[in-house]
């Protein structure tokens, strides 16, 4: 039985020395400015399109969102997640209940520009305001399963 119990504790002892001596990259969330955000009509390559919601589809405008994204990190960030709030000229939401807008593949170190395609409603008045815009990634890729 002691045997046992020293074996355990030996094992034990080698795997904290082996975490103290190395230990795995930390993938943590991180956060990302965004700034100089505007938004324009999409090209007419990009689309035209619809907003669909329970079955029902209406017409739509497409609008381009861009900016600078700004990685004060240090290492390249994968799968931003893009966060904000886009209103119509009366202050109704475009994106009901929705504040993720989209994601950005990889931001390097440093600034750098941004795009994120929205459809809006066409029956929602322009000029959009754009408020509350930011943007987390990690350090390494997130698996999905």
């Amino acid at each position: 039985m002691r045997l046992k119990a020293f074996a355990a504790l030996v094992v034990a002892g080698v795997l904290w020395l082996a975490t103290a001596v190395w230990t795995p990259p930390a993938w943590a969330l991180t956060p990302i400015e965004l700034r100089d955000i505007t938004y324009g009509p999409c090209p007419t390559e990009v689309g035209e399109g619809a907003v669909t919601s329970g079955g029902m589809s209406l017409d739509a405008n497409c609008f381009l969102v861009t900016g600078k994204a700004v990685n004060k990190s240090g290492k390249t960030l994968v799968n931003a997640d893009i966060f904000g709030r886009i209103y119509d000229a009366n202050n109704n939401p475009i994106l009901q209940n929705r504040t993720r807008l989209g994601s950005i593949d990889e931001v390097p170190p440093g600034e750098s520009d941004f795009e994120l395609r929205i459809s809006v409603p066409a029956n929602q008045p322009t000029p959009l305001q754009l408020k509350q815009f930011k943007a987390s990634g990690f350090t390494g890729t997130v698996r999905r399963y």
